[in-house]
């Protein structure tokens, strides 16, 4: 696995050139061939420091305690996270970039992965999927070798998965498709971080053979692990191919369970799921609907 890894890494290294933006420091300073003026003397700016003439000195005038108060210090980048996420919430769309993109500037991931998804989804911002590749590939690059159970883990997991999806599909004018790093991105997230979402693409590329060769106990495989995780589009390809009995050994009962579990939590959206559990519903005979829904209490039972 870390073999994988290592191969991983270098990849995305390979792709990163150029990421992070270049910084110049502009100063200002005086010519070398430039002409400085200088105070003839006698002249009233060469006079005496002493020579003040019949003017008065004047006295310091000492300032009322607290006329000048505590200077304030700059937020720390996680401070400027936390407040901008707020902002976000509030509908201060202006002000939660701007302090999301120093906390990102700073290191921060999750203010990284935030401004990505903003990108990506179109969330108070312009859908800009260009962007919101270069913002999660700044994160995978900074943070993929970190261990699984830091709490930013969660963020760097989602931006391989997304990465793979725009490897999967390609980004105009930016990505070819290339199914093959997608495979890897998912296989990493999947892996690595046990992500439940890598799983479930994992299980579709062997399943359709997208990126991979088709190997259906493979896709078996990584779909169950999702499934069992409550991804409702893991659950739909697995009861399929359960209740199918395709290419993997026939289990109409448990793909029944499966399917019903995925219907109950299948968006508008996704007619693909309900069409599948009406079409094994209507096929299945009375024993396996029985044996079916004590497969359903079991798994309420579980959870509990």
């Amino acid at each position: 696995m870390r073999g994988t890894k290592a191969a991983l890494s270098i990849g995305l290294l390979a792709i990163a050139i150029g990421l992070s933006p270049a910084i110049s420091f502009d100063g200002t300073r005086t010519p070398g061939d430039a002409t400085v003026a200088v105070p003839l003397p006698g002249s009233p700016v060469n006079r005496s420091a002493d020579d003040l003439g019949s003017a008065t000195p004047l006295a310091p005038v000492p300032l009322p305690p607290g006329a000048i108060g505590p200077r304030q210090a700059a937020p720390s980048p996680y401070e400027a996270f936390r407040s901008g996420t707020q902002a976000l919430r509030q509908g201060r769309t202006d002000q939660a970039i701007a302090e999301l993109e120093y906390a990102a500037e700073q290191g921060v991931p999750g203010a990284i992965w935030k401004l990505g998804r903003m990108y990506a989804d179109g969330d108070g911002v312009a859908k800009d999927k260009a962007r919101a590749y270069e913002y999660f590939r700044r994160l995978t690059m900074m943070y993929g070798d970190d261990s699984s159970d830091v709490p930013h883990a969660r963020f760097v997991a989602n931006a391989f998965v997304t990465l793979g999806q725009y490897y999967l599909d390609g980004l105009p004018g930016v990505l070819k498709p290339d199914r093959h790093l997608a495979r890897e991105m998912f296989r990493y997230a999947a892996t690595y971080y046990a992500d439940p979402e890598a799983q479930y693409y994992l299980g579709r590329l062997y399943l359709f053979a997208e990126g991979a060769q088709q190997d259906a106990i493979q896709a078996a495989r990584w779909l169950r692990l999702s499934a069992e995780k409550g991804d409702h589009r893991a659950q739909a390809l697995l009861g399929e191919m359960l209740f199918r009995g395709d290419q993997i050994s026939r289990q109409a009962a448990r793909g029944l369970f499966w399917l019903i579990l995925a219907k109950d939590s299948a968006g508008p959206d996704e007619g693909w799921i309900t069409e599948m559990y009406s079409s094994a519903i209507a096929k299945a005979n009375e024993g396996d609907r029985t044996l079916a829904h004590k497969y359903l209490e079991d798994w309420l039972k579980r959870r509990q």
